[in-house]
């Protein structure tokens, strides 16, 4: 299977207007954050799937309730599977986030304990001034 490879810092792009009737507060505040996720440039060439998101987005939010049911866990759950934000719907999307190679080189090279100057200079041969040995 071919993966579309979504972009690892997640999507850049302009968010669109939430698409259903009197959003609150909180709501607006999800819908953003999805935004910003990898998934949303997909997303954002398939406003077919803004719906979508947006129900994600309202019943997410309802979801924040101390008494939510786990039905409603379960509506959430199949919603961010149609949307890809589940690693189960970003397979059945035929989307992967892309590896950030530089960001995981960078993070090598901060885990390397640092070394001494001792370590340093063993890996030189020193020369003398004019006697070559």
């Amino acid at each position: 299977m071919v993966f579309t490879a979504l972009p690892a810092e997640g999507y850049r792009g302009g968010v669109p207007e939430f698409p259903l009737p009197d959003p609150l507060d909180r709501e607006i505040e999800v819908w953003e954050e999805a935004w910003a996720t990898p998934q949303a440039a997909a997303w954002s060439v398939q406003p077919w799937r803004w719906r979508t998101v947006a129900m994600w987005v309202r019943w997410s939010v309802r979801m924040e309730a101390e008494d939510a049911s786990a039905a409603l866990g379960n509506v959430v759950v199949r919603f961010a599977d149609q949307i890809g934000l589940t690693p189960a719907g970003l397979k059945e999307n035929g989307w992967k986030i892309a590896e950030d190679d530089l960001a995981a080189k960078r993070q090598d090279k901060d885990d390397e304990p640092a070394e001494d100057a001792e370590d340093v200079r063993s890996r030189f041969k020193v020369v003398t001034n004019g006697a070559g040995g």
